[in-house]
């Protein structure tokens, strides 16, 4: 009895890491077949997308990606998308870097109401903003510019970036400030020299949340970057192969792949490395 007993616990941990199992690589098809199917699209000519949707493509040829490039006049996007996404990510972290540490450092409940306020900035929808962002950019005589629109990006990330910043400085005891402090090293010092060190693994996710989130933006960046082609974002420029009376869905999807390349080539390098270097600092550390 005691040994039937025993092994009915192990019988359910092991059904229920199949069921897990099984759930994960669910998921993981779901995720896949849409970049499938956007892949082989690529290579097909618009009759085949259409007939055979799911088919491996029976030839490979690059033409879709060419005219794709051309017609959406995707390489000025692409630079332009490249500037607004770092420049904003860059900016975001200036600013939430120290916001987090002053929240942290903030003497008695002011720390947990100023962490409140910029909670507060999930309940905001961003279109919300949309209207009174434009009346702004059209005062300042910056309506549909990167500058613009670089500078606004961070508003839209400053909440879930400061929150997820101060989480990673309540890990950091307490006693390397008033250490450090009591050296003579000031607030900028300890800032730099002891915090960002630390919280480094905070600010590389926070980089790559927004740097993913700010190349994907669409909507601020059509309305206050605008279509002209010198200036707009890949995103902005991707909906003009898209046709009321034709739309060739190969060089559509082809244009989607190309958009999509960037981003995910520069996470992959950016964290591979970043991590590495991240180990090496916790170990000189």
């Amino acid at each position: 009895m005691s040994t039937d007993r025993g092994r009915t616990p192990r019988s359910g941990n092991r059904a229920l890491l199949a069921l897990s199992h099984s759930a994960a690589w669910l998921y993981a098809a779901a995720l896949l077949l849409p970049l499938y199917y956007l892949i082989v699209s690529s290579f097909k000519d618009n009759l085949s997308v259409l007939d055979t949707p799911f088919a491996l493509p029976t030839s490979v040829t690059l033409g879709n990606f060419a005219k794709a490039f051309d017609d959406a006049q995707l390489g000025p996007g692409l630079a332009n998308s490249a500037l607004v996404a770092l420049g904003a990510a860059a900016l975001t972290i200036v600013l939430a870097v120290p916001a987090a540490y002053g929240i942290v450092t903030s003497p008695g409940r002011l720390g947990q109401v100023l962490e409140g306020i910029f909670s507060a900035g999930f309940l905001i929808p961003g279109f919300a903003a949309l209207v009174p962002t434009v009346l702004l950019a059209i005062a300042l005589n910056q309506f549909q510019t990167r500058q613009f629109l670089v500078a606004f990006l961070p508003s839209t990330a400053l909440p879930l970036s400061v929150v997820l910043l101060v989480q990673f400085m309540r890990a950091i005891p307490r006693e390397l400030e008033e250490s450090a402090a009591m050296d003579g090293a000031s607030r900028l010092k300890i800032l730099t020299a002891i915090y960002l060190p630390l919280v480094m693994p905070g600010v590389v996710t926070v980089t790559i949340l927004n740097l993913i989130n700010f190349w994907n933006e669409y909507l601020f960046a059509l309305i206050l970057n605008g279509p002209d082609p010198e200036i707009r974002t890949a995103q902005v420029a991707l909906p003009t192969l898209i046709s009321a009376t034709s739309t060739d869905y190969a060089v559509l999807a082809a244009g989607v792949l190309i958009t999509l390349l960037p981003i995910y080539l520069a996470y992959a390098v950016a964290s591979r490395r970043m991590e590495q270097a991240l180990l090496q600092g916790a170990l000189k550390g």
